[in-house]
């Protein structure tokens, strides 16, 4: 098999090659239910699993040709065109939609128009309109906020393009209980897209989240800590730690710290302590040392310092007379001004006075 990948879209398809040697990066013309299109190889011959294929399956046609190439650019020109025309129709309809993009197939016998809107749209006399003017089928496709941020690209919060338009095969489940697991804020603004939906990275580190909840006590649990027995206030669960209020500690005394290793789960989240045994006390974390004991790092000298650091001493021997030198200078001549002259007004010194300083 080959695996393409079609104008403006991340999800990899698989076709048949019929015998022919493609690399990765070489455009083909392949057969879809839609009639044939133009893709980029995005691997090359490679064997892939029976359940991994889609039947019936489709074939590539040939590789493209310079010709293909100058047909999909005109497609594109073609594209930019029915956009300005249909906008211009919504407004003489008045209808209350707005047009996302549009989508030529390879043949120039259909163009797909995506739009956005609130509630159901009466497009039917738009569609005749359109079909008037460009001679081929139209289809108007209506789709959701993710697929219009999809079809536009633009930067997220974290300044790197939207995964969707980038690697995403599809939209992934989002949901606001992973945001609660997270301990992320739940403010909209702070957990939402650029869509006005929910991020789709949420999902990327749910798993390890709820492997770690798993380990570590809720909020409230009672439990026993090398220094006695407390109270969970709040759980870390990516450094896998948490703040423990100890029953022996005072009233203004800090919250303490502990592992996950260094406590016993005597009840966990709320609830009553009665008839709860105490156990003892587990034993603290120790960090392991080498046998030498802890070594200092060595730092690489920095790019802005002129000599090696073994020639410190010579630097700082003639920075001590440089620096003699210059307060005694500073003694004998006071704070000047520009000109020579003495800050505080008085008459100047002489030029032969002043050069044999120099």
């Amino acid at each position: 098999m080959i695996s393409v990948r079609f104008r403006g879209g991340c999800k990899n398809y698989y076709f048949d090659p019929r015998g022919a040697m493609v690399k990765m990066g070489d455009q083909v013309i392949v057969e879809t239910a839609q009639g044939p299109e133009f893709a980029t190889c995005t691997e090359g011959n490679h064997e892939v699993e029976d359940s991994a294929i889609v039947r019936p399956l489709c074939a590539m046609l040939r590789m493209a040709t310079e010709s293909d190439c100058r047909t999909v650019e005109y497609n594109k020109k073609k594209e930019r065109e029915a956009f300005d025309i249909c906008e211009r129709k919504i407004a003489a309809h008045g209808l209350e939609m707005k047009l996302v993009n549009v989508s030529a197939s390879f043949d120039g016998n259909k163009i797909i128009f995506y739009f956005t809107a609130d509630g159901r749209v009466d497009f039917r006399e738009l569609v005749r309109d359109l079909a008037s003017v460009f001679r081929a089928r139209i289809e108007l496709r209506q789709i959701g906020v993710r697929d219009e941020a999809k079809m536009i690209g633009g930067l997220g919060i974290c300044g790197r393009p939207f995964c969707c338009s980038q690697f995403l095969d599809g939209f992934l489940p989002v949901s606001i209980k992973m945001a609660k697991t997270q301990n992320l804020s739940l403010n909209p603004t702070k957990i939402s897209g650029t869509c006005g939906r929910l991020m789709c990275c949420l999902k990327y580190e749910q798993n390890a989240y709820e492997d770690a909840a798993k380990r570590m006590p809720k909020a409230e649990s009672f439990v026993q800590t090398p220094d006695g027995p407390g109270n969970v206030k709040s759980v870390d669960l990516l450094r896998e730690t948490m703040k423990v209020s100890l029953d022996s500690a005072g009233p203004n005394e800090p919250l303490r710290t502990y592992r996950s290793c260094e406590i016993k789960v005597l009840r966990n989240g709320k609830g009553s302590r009665e008839g709860i045994e105490i156990p003892e006390r587990p034993a603290r974390y120790v960090e392991e040392r080498t046998e030498e004991g802890f070594e200092a790092p060595i730092f690489a000298t920095p790019f802005y310092m002129d000599h090696p650091l073994e020639d410190a001493p010579v630097r700082e021997k003639f920075g001590q007379e440089g620096g003699e030198n210059r307060s005694r200078r500073r003694h004998r001549g006071g704070r000047r001004s520009q000109g020579g002259k003495p800050a505080g007004g008085g008459p100047s010194r002489p030029a032969e006075e002043r050069q044999a300083d120099k």
